[in-house]
């Protein structure tokens, strides 16, 4: 007997589409037009051209991304040129002596001179080694700290005030009682930078921790964590932006810091730093000397925060899905 059943047609089959790999990075749009096409059960016109837009797109957002972006090069070196015409401009003027306001080519025969005497590369090397160990031993005292008062809430209910207190305070002012504690050794200039370093990196940990979401302590608990585990491998890597935020503000503090108590705490075995050729300046009254020193501070903080944290924070950024919104 006939069957009244009518033939039923066949699915086509997908084949699954290999895509090349691409960077995190890629534009979400792009990405979700490939999910979409390569998703459907069909393979219609219209569903082959959404997938060939979407792996176009996700082509030329690498190849972008590849690229040299010139503005971060190009936009920094304008900026400076321009701040230096206007700075000859105003020499040019004569409001003020030559002797009082410098011009550009003077600071710069300073540094030709400087450096041949050999001062400009003792005063950067001696600043800038103290000031990147005082910062290391700042991270690796203040980041157990942070972790423990995020964690523990009676101790930072005690002690939390008195850490935005002493980030609050002035580093300078620890300089007389150093001098008085180390005399005019390193170990002076060390403690000051602790006491700039230690509570700004400490809170910035403290405000990472408290932007984590809650569930992230709970998995913890259910997989079975420590508290070393739950620090350590959860909630130090969950709060990483806050982190680094204190970080950088922590390398702020501290290379100020180090700056006060170079310029004040002169002389015994502290050696000669950036600091110290700018109290030399002022003390010859020669302004060539302490631009050449303000110019030199200036330029090895810019170098750190575009050397060492920029890449660190666009990365961070990068794998977290929040570069898009950047203006990095």
């Amino acid at each position: 007997m006939p069957s009244n059943s009518s033939p039923v047609a066949e699915t086509p089959v997908v084949e699954p589409v290999e895509t090349p790999p691409v960077e995190t990075s890629i534009s979400t749009g792009a990405a979700e037009k490939v999910h979409a096409a390569l998703t459907r059960s069909s393979t219609g016109s219209a569903d082959l051209r959404e997938l060939e837009s979407g792996l176009d797109s996700l082509q030329s957002d690498a190849v972008r991304k590849a690229r040299i972006d010139w503005s971060r090069i190009l936009l920094p070196i304008a900026a400076v040129a321009v701040l230096i015409i206007i700075w000859q401009f105003y020499v040019s003027l004569g409001i003020k002596r030559r002797d009082q306001v410098p011009g550009p080519m003077d600071v710069l025969e300073q540094f030709a001179t400087l450096w041949a005497e050999g001062s400009l590369q003792e005063a950067v090397w001696t600043s800038l080694q103290r000031g990147l160990l005082g910062f290391l031993i700042s991270v690796v005292i203040a980041t157990p700290v942070g972790l423990l008062l995020a964690q523990v809430a009676p101790l930072r209910r005690a002690f939390g005030p008195l850490i935005s207190g002493l980030q609050v305070l002035p580093s300078v002012a620890w300089v007389p009682a150093a001098i008085i504690w180390f005399g005019l050794t390193d170990a002076t200039v060390y403690f000051v930078v602790f006491m700039g370093a230690i509570p700004s990196i400490i809170n910035g940990l403290i405000s990472g921790v408290d932007q984590i979401p809650p569930q992230y302590r709970s998995v913890g608990t259910v997989l079975g964590a420590s508290r070393l585990q739950m620090a350590v491998q959860i909630i130090l890597p969950a709060a990483l932006p806050g982190y680094l935020s204190g970080l950088k503000q922590g390398w702020a503090f501290s290379w100020r810091s180090l700056m006060a108590a170079e310029i004040i705490a002169v002389g015994g075995t502290i050696g000669f730093g950036l600091g110290s050729m700018l109290n030399q300046g002022r003390d010859l009254a020669d302004m060539t000397i302490v631009m050449s020193a303000i110019l030199l501070i200036l330029a090895v903080g810019i170098l750190i925060e575009l050397l060492v944290f920029a890449p660190i924070e666009k990365r961070l950024l990068q794998r977290r899905g929040l570069l898009a919104g950047s203006t990095r």
